[in-house]
């Protein structure tokens, strides 16, 4: 029987992606390799319950919504997780991936919409992008680009042209981040201005959606379960 182990399940208002505003069922892995500085979800690390793929679709189902995101962690570093998504997806969900990009995108069932991570700079952890998951993603898919400066910014712009991210995948996201904190696991990252990135990118005309995260706009932002 093939189990996940599962830091959360829970159902909410879609905070980031084109998907912002939509209801959405989350299914949180627990796990992670990266350790981006301005981590929100560290608890994900290693709380959790191993539990079988059965019930877990049994619990995505109790909430009745047609859309469905598998987040982290980083959930692809659990094998069993490409049988619940395809599993979902046979349900008829509409099924997401959240996903740093540091793991091998290209097992995912194809009708699974992938919103992959690229580490800027301020993540620390730029060095474990794969690249070639690049050239896995298509036009459903979306890549999200987390900004801590300006320095970030210029890095993206230039990720962004160099592999014409915005003629590969349904919209790339860039969005700012917000600081850490005090007491998290993590060192933490000054918080960007939301004015200033917009201003970016629009002076350069930047073919991005500039997005926050909603859902810490209607909830505590450290608050779980939301």
């Amino acid at each position: 029987m093939s189990t996940l182990r599962i830091n959360e399940v829970f159902h909410s208002i879609q905070g980031e992606s084109t998907w912002s505003g939509c209801a959405c069922v989350f299914v949180r892995l627990t796990g992670c390799h990266l350790r981006c500085h301005y981590c929100d979800t560290a608890y994900a690390f290693y709380e959790g319950t191993k539990r079988p793929v059965d019930e877990v679709v049994e619990d995505v189902l109790a909430y009745n919504c047609d859309l469905v995101e598998v987040t982290g962690g980083e959930p692809l570093l659990q094998p069993p997780v490409h049988g619940l998504m395809t599993r979902l997806c046979d349900l008829g969900k509409t099924v997401l991936l959240e996903t740093s990009g540091a793991s091998d995108i290209s097992a995912c069932d194809g009708r699974v919409i992938r919103i992959m991570d690229l580490k800027t700079p301020g993540s620390g952890e730029t060095h474990r992008n794969l690249w070639s998951n690049i050239d896995h993603l298509n036009e459903r898919d979306e890549v999200k680009l987390v900004v801590c400066s300006r320095e970030d910014y210029e890095w993206s712009r230039r990720v962004i042209e160099q592999y014409q991210l915005h003629k590969r995948v349904k919209a790339v996201l860039i969005s700012p981040v917000g600081a850490v904190e005090p007491g998290d696991d993590i060192a933490g990252a000054d918080g960007l201005s939301l004015h200033d990135l917009a201003q970016w990118a629009l002076e350069d005309r930047l073919p991005v959606r500039v997005q926050t995260q909603l859902h810490k706009l209607i909830w505590d932002p450290l608050a779980r379960g939301v």
